[in-house]
């Protein structure tokens, strides 16, 4: 779905009349937003949402793990399977095409006749921004630069939140997750010289 679709304007009008609606609860906004999300990025190619969970479960997992455990090395374990996790899926998906061309080089350089097959291999929409993003949260609580999202929903809203899911820019958990777990309330809007409630 592209932004400057008609599509998307509609999706954004039902997304947004839902959102300040007094149908849901906080958390209800939250669970509604996630589908939201969800739906935007499958509408392209449903398949694809699944690298989405994915990654999510694995750094949710991660995350809490590393949140806990006292242990170094395995801390560095649960780091380090986030990290092949993700950066496995960047290389697969986004760069395999030049990893591979590297790969039938260096064996011809030796005399082999290899010859690749390619691969028809779609791209995922904003692989790059959800995987660093992702990335970014483990690597953060390793550090203990962050605790870890205080619920799954908030996380998995980190990872998908469609308006920048698929263009970016990158955010770092303690910027964006902490919008998740406030609830918002709607702010009116005063026109000037009116007072404000």
């Amino acid at each position: 779905m592209l932004f400057n679709s008609l599509s998307f304007i509609v999706f954004l009008v039902i997304i947004l009349g839902l959102y300040y609606t007094n149908i849901f609860k906080w958390s209800g906004k939250k669970l509604m937003l996630l589908v939201a999300s969800y739906i935007f990025y499958g509408f392209w190619n449903p398949p694809l949402v699944n690298l989405l969970w994915i990654s999510t479960l694995v750094d949710w997992t991660a995350g809490n793990k590393l949140a806990v455990e006292q242990n170094q090395r395995k801390r560095k374990l649960w780091l380090l399977l986030s990290l092949v996790v993700n950066l496995g899926f960047l290389a697969f998906f986004k760069y395999r095409d030049f990893l591979l061309d590297n790969f039938t080089n260096a064996v011809n350089a030796y005399g082999y006749g290899y010859e690749a097959q390619p691969m028809d291999i779609i791209l995922p929409m904003g692989i790059s921004f959800y995987t660093f993003q992702t990335m970014s949260y483990t690597i953060d609580i390793y550090k203990n630069k962050i605790k870890p999202a205080n619920t799954f929903l908030d996380f998995a809203l980190y990872v998908t939140f469609f308006p920048q899911l698929v263009a970016g820019p990158i955010v770092r958990a303690k910027d964006l997750i902490t919008h998740f777990m406030k609830k918002k309330e709607p702010h009116l809007i005063s026109l000037p010289g009116e007072p404000s409630y």
